[in-house]
Formats: structure tokens, sequence, C-alpha cells
């Protein structure tokens, strides 16, 4: 498989993704083998409930220092910058992060750090991933209502790897909606694995709730679960009227994704997000930046 490519939208330079667990990874979705195991193993509940009750564990803890070094994690970033203060390996991994460093734009705003992808209308993304691999709202949403009213409509793609900061916020002023859950497995959203096919969205686990905004439509807002992520935690209100930027929930361990839908016609994404993703390119964000108006 090809390096896993993206813009650091802070530098508009190209840089290569680190990977944890590559190896395993391209096993699992690239040999016959371990595309065997997958199906039959690894995305299923109890395979993320243990790594869970592990990542909850005072065991865990001992992975932390590492995990920082390696992957250069930037803990001026957060509340807490003592790693040995940290329970478990969770209790790191959803560190809230310092407000100083991620300044709220103007706009809608990006609801969490991670690499994103920016599609005007939905159908756009047939272009982007591989044949008979696409995204599809009804499944996803599992609603025909639900596809109807967000059909021809745009959709943003955050993807959270591991490394990242894993609280999600909301990305407008509004009214949000009770969250529904819909039910699935747990395959890894790892570029490796997306590379592979989309339709990993619309199998995971996921919630789903709605943003009721004065200048942007109905905002719909999914979490999708992915391995090792076995809770999607939500800590807002629904039914009272949040902030740009305020917290709408977290990941416990794993890699995740947030994907936001748009009703058509109610905002337009940032241009260097459309220009990056029509080139194949996933541009990499933080919380509270700037992505449409």
């Amino acid at each position: 498989m090809s390096e896993i490519k993206f813009i650091d939208r802070s530098t508009n330079k190209v840089c290569i993704e680190s990977v944890p667990a590559e190896g395993i990874m391209k096993w699992l979705y690239a040999s016959p083998v371990g595309k065997a195991t997958l199906n039959l193993l690894i995305k299923r509940k109890v395979v993320s409930s243990i790594g869970g009750w592990f990542m909850n564990s005072n065991a865990s803890k001992k992975r932390i220092q590492n995990f920082i070094a390696d992957y250069k994690i930037e803990m001026s970033d957060y509340i807490e910058t003592d790693a040995s203060k940290f329970k478990h390996f969770n209790d790191f991994f959803y560190r809230k992060v310092n407000p100083d460093k991620r300044p709220i734009g103007t706009g809608v705003v990006s609801p969490a750090d991670g690499k994103t992808l920016a599609f005007q209308e939905v159908s756009d993304q047939s272009n982007f991933f591989v044949k008979g691999s696409e995204f599809n709202l009804k499944r996803f949403l599992g609603t025909d209502e639900l596809a109807k009213k967000y059909d021809g409509g745009a959709m943003l793609i955050i993807r959270l790897a591991p490394t990242d900061y894993h609280r999600y916020h909301f990305p407008a002023k509004g009214t949000p909606s009770t969250t529904e859950i819909i039910n699935g497995h747990y395959y890894s959203v790892s570029p490796i694995a997306l590379q592979k096919s989309l339709e990993i969205f619309c199998e995971n686990k996921r919630s789903v709730s709605t943003l009721s905004t004065k200048n942007y439509g109905d905002i719909l807002i999914s979490e999708v679960g992915a391995t090792m992520v076995g809770s999607i935690f939500q800590t807002y209100k629904a039914d009272s009227i949040v902030e740009s930027g305020s917290e709408k929930g977290y990941f416990a361990f794993g890699g995740s994704t947030v994907v936001l839908l748009f009703e058509k016609g109610k905002i337009e994404f940032s241009e260097d997000l459309i220009k990056n993703t029509s080139n194949g390119l996933e541009t990499q964000v933080l919380m509270g930046q700037t992505i449409a108006r």
C-alpha cells in the first residue's frame, strides 16, 4: 500500500501519516487470512470491550509516556500537562484541551482535531473513493426521511487518529437534539482500512443527532465508533442552546470519526478543504478552525 499523505493546514505542506499498528492493519485489510480474521473476530464488540477494559486498568498507565514520545504529542496543548497524573490510558486519551490552544473561529468550525475530507455535495465522494465503496446516506442514517433531508447537501468527514485529541465539539451555535444510537460493528477507521471501503461508516456503531442553527440549517452530527472504541460518550444537554465550540462528548480509546451533514445550499466549505479533497488528500485541522461559511 502507498504512504498515507495529508496536508497540514497550518503550513500547507504535504506530510506522511504515522499509523499506529500499521503492519497489523495492512495484514488485516490486504491479506486473505487477515480479512478472514477481521470478519470473524476483530469487528466484534467483545474484542473492543476487552481492549477497553485494559485501557481503563492501572496497568495501561505504563503506556502513556512512550505513546507521547513515539507520536510527539504536544502536552502543553492540554489542561493536564503531567503524564504521571493520568489514572489510566483512557484518562489520558480523552484528556481536555486548553481552550487557549483552540480558539474558536467564525462561521462553521471543526468539531474536532483530525484529518478532513470535504464534499460540497454528498455525491462528490463517489469520485474520491474506490468504485463500489461509496458512502450511502440511507444506510448510514437508517431512515428514508433523514436521507432525503440531506440528499444533495454537503458532507465533512473528520477522521481522528489514536494520536489526536479525542473530545468533540459543536460546529456552530444552536440547539441540539437528543442522540440516537445505530448499532453496528467495530471495524477500524484507520486510513489503511478506509482505502479499502468507505462502507465501514455504514456498518460501524454510530451516534446521530442534529444541531438546529439560525444561519446553517439543521446540521447532522454523527460520531462513528471503531476497533477498540466501545464507548462514545455524550456530555451535552439536549434541547438547550449551545455555543460554537462547546463540548459535545468524547471517544474512549481508538481511532474514530465525526461526520457532519448539511442541508443542500446551506453552507460553502473553505476553499482549501475542497481543493485538497479534490486532489485526493485529507487536510489536518484543529478543533475550532473555520471550515465553512
